[in-house]
């Protein structure tokens, strides 16, 4: 076993709780310890930091480290990583899981290099024996799964959202509150203002279900459709390259290798033709709704439902079909 001691999960807050790839983390780091050893702990950051311990506690975690300040109000990556690093340096673990989002790679990447360990991002599997993690790790734009071990210490790891289960298994949680010394260099960047597009719609790393429209779309306009079948369903929306390159859809909406990673439950593609940029992005989902006129398209390949037919027809017929059931 190493002599380090067991999990930390570095936190990432979504509004007023803990995201779902935190909860997932938790769950998981909870499941390694048999092969780690040493206690599961958590790392939470922000203003009201202490508002999520409880959350926290009811999936596992018996130690949190707390830091608390008005410089973590809002996320910039200097003052994270110092609270990253100070929680670290407190909790000596043997592994650290960050949430393989924006702000979760950033500040992982940045604890790589300051503590000169290595990091293997977006795992969507992990095994432990003797003290080292074994992670699944898709490569080359998900064409090879590549099983992976890190040679330094503290492994470090940022966990795809959505892969593992959220399993609540309650335990007292100790609280530790850090006092962090802020790097100067980190301070220097100020945050003037916060500016939320598409308030209060799914999120597309938080969602279960997501529909994406793809070139075959036509035009923004026809992404309503889109949009009324997500509404139906509870879903995210999302958008290829293609769609987003157009200018039909916002940057923030694209799946794929440039874009965002997800795993929902179920994926919905839309006039998608799936490129193998488009599938490093979504192919982990766990089951995968292709809608194209093109029986020769990709997507179909992989899909594990096709239907080859005019989107323009079939998804709102499938929209009509799903609100008759659900009344």
């Amino acid at each position: 076993m190493s002599a380090k001691n067991g999990i930390l999960v570095v936190a990432e807050t979504k509004g007023e709780k803990l995201a779902n790839v935190t909860l997932e983390s938790l769950t998981k780091g909870r499941e390694l310890l048999a092969g780690v050893g040493g206690e599961l702990s958590i790392a939470i950051a922000g203003a009201n930091a202490a508002a999520y311990v409880d959350a926290a506690a009811r999936y596992g975690a018996t130690k949190a480290y707390v830091a608390e300040d008005g410089e973590l109000a809002t996320f910039r990556s200097g003052p994270y990583t110092d609270a990253a690093m100070a929680a670290i340096a407190a909790a000596d673990p043997a592994v650290v899981l960050f949430p393989n989002t924006l702000n979760g790679r950033d500040v992982g990447s940045r604890c790589s290099i300051r503590l000169g360990a290595g990091l293997v991002g977006d795992i969507t599997a992990a095994t432990a024996d003797g003290g080292r993690v074994t992670v699944l790790h898709p490569c080359f734009g998900g064409s090879l799964i590549a099983e992976k071990q890190t040679t330094s210490d503290p492994q470090l790891f940022t966990v795809r959202t959505n892969v593992f289960e959220r399993v609540e298994e309650a335990a007292a949680c100790e609280v530790v509150r850090l006092n962090v010394d802020f790097s100067p260099a980190g301070l220097l960047a100020r945050v003037l203002d916060v500016v939320v597009e598409n308030a209060g719609l799914v999120s597309l790393e938080e969602a279960s279900i997501i529909v994406s429209g793809g070139r075959g779309m036509g035009n923004a306009e026809n992404f309503s459709i889109v949009h009324a079948l997500a509404d139906t369903l509870g879903a995210a929306v999302g958008a290829s390259r293609a769609a987003v390159d157009a200018g039909w859809k916002p940057q923030q909406c694209q799946v794929g290798q440039t874009g965002k990673t997800v795993s929902p439950t179920v994926y919905i593609a839309c006039g998608i033709s799936g490129s193998i940029q488009h599938k490093a992005g979504m192919q982990t989902s766990s089951f995968i709704i292709a809608i194209n006129k093109d029986p020769e398209a990709p997507i179909f390949t992989f899909a594990d439902l096709g239907i080859v037919g005019d989107l323009f027809k079939v998804v709102p017929a499938l929209t009509e079909g799903l609100k008759r059931r659900a009344a």
